[in-house]
């Protein structure tokens, strides 16, 4: 193989560490990249801490590590969208947005200045050559831990200089890689939270952005339960959080979201025995972003509407403006406008869109 510069987008977590241990083994110039995005330093952003553990893991590798901060553009692109979809009612998918916008968008861009012919990442997927304008995007081997959910957002053409070396390797042998190699991350917990924002109370962090807006919670006949904070702070099929507990007349069964009225400013919620009001059999995307060639008519496929879930078969309907009519054989549950839904064909990821209705 030979010799390139390939930069690797370092998180400070041992995904990232394998990944540029197994490119500097291959014999590449690898040097590391650390993000800084996330300003607000606080009990619960990990910035501080894991640029030091991605430092160490490079004085382990003897790798060159860089530093960046696209705080800018992460508050642009990525999060005041994201608080704009929330005070629409909707949920969004910040990983998505960030992987687009930030790691193959700015960050990419910035490793390409740097001298890099490509810029490789700890993600779990797999990238296939394949004719036309750019790689084809492929599961990970490990299926419990394959993220191209998340990058079915981005331009097809940018994976064309980026590699994923994790994506043939369990999670086990990657941390057993970094034990053996003597990586100071090689026990690290996974990282969980909002992408470079970290986990932390989710409605507290939100209210720190969007004001509370109370309203009658509602059950689908109109009877007032209680009262909500503001639409933005639930999700549809949420179940904790409702506050309303046993209600006299009615069953002893939890309570779900099962709409969202922007109208009128109403939650409504429905009991485990009305859950059907919570399924779908169809919904309409936003613009596809293809990762194959744009189909010219319609075709069967497995969709998943979050992250985990199963392949759901179903019908994609080509619509003008590039969008798509998703046609379930079985009704969905709990399908959120907002989120993103993804498109696949066996292994190959074909693109994903944001979940505009459900019908």
């Amino acid at each position: 193989m030979s010799r390139e510069r390939v930069i690797v987008g370092m998180s400070g977590g041992v995904d990232s560490a394998v990944a540029a241990l197994l490119l500097r083994d291959a014999g590449h110039d690898v040097h590391g990249l650390y993000m800084s995005n996330w300003e607000d330093q606080d009990n619960y952003c990990t910035d501080a801490q894991d640029y030091q553990d991605a430092r160490a893991t490079a004085r382990e590798l003897g790798i060159v590590l860089h530093r960046v901060s696209f705080a800018e553009d992460y508050q642009e692109l990525v999060f005041e969208e994201f608080l704009a979809e929330y005070r629409r009612g909707r949920t969004p998918n910040p990983d998505v947005l960030c992987n687009r916008e930030i790691k193959f968008g700015a960050c990419l861009r910035y490793a390409i200045r740097l001298g890099a012919t490509r810029f490789a990442t700890g993600h779990y997927a797999r990238l296939n050559p394949a004719a036309g304008a750019g790689p084809a995007l492929l599961r990970a081997r490990d299926a419990a831990k394959d993220q191209s959910y998340f990058l079915c957002g981005v331009e097809r053409a940018r994976f064309s200089k980026v590699s994923f070396p994790l994506g043939e390797l369990p999670k086990h042998q990657v941390r057993a890689r970094a034990l053996q190699a003597g990586l100071p991350v090689h026990d690290k917990p996974d990282s969980t939270g909002i992408c470079f924002i970290g986990e932390r109370p989710f409605a507290q962090f939100l209210a720190h952005y969007i004001p509370e807006t109370p309203g009658p919670i509602e059950t689908l006949d109109g009877r007032t339960l209680g009262v909500h904070r503001g639409l933005p702070f639930y999700t549809l099929g949420q179940r904790g959080g409702l506050e309303i507990g046993g209600v006299r007349g009615e069953r002893a069964e939890p309570w779900y979201v099962a709409r969202k009225c922007l109208k009128r400013n109403a939650l409504i919620v429905v009991q485990e025995a009305d859950r059907q009001n919570l399924a779908t059999s169809a919904l309409r995307t936003g613009p596809i972003n293809w990762l194959c060639e744009a189909p010219i008519t319609d075709f069967e496929a497995g969709i998943k509407v979050r992250y985990r879930q199963a392949d759901q078969p179903a019908r994609v309907e080509l619509l003008p403006d590039h969008c798509a009519l998703i046609r379930f054989q079985s009704p969905q549950w709990a399908v959120t406008p907002g989120q993103t839904a993804a498109l696949y064909q066996g292994e190959r990821c074909l693109g994903g869109g944001v979940i505009e209705e459900t019908l």
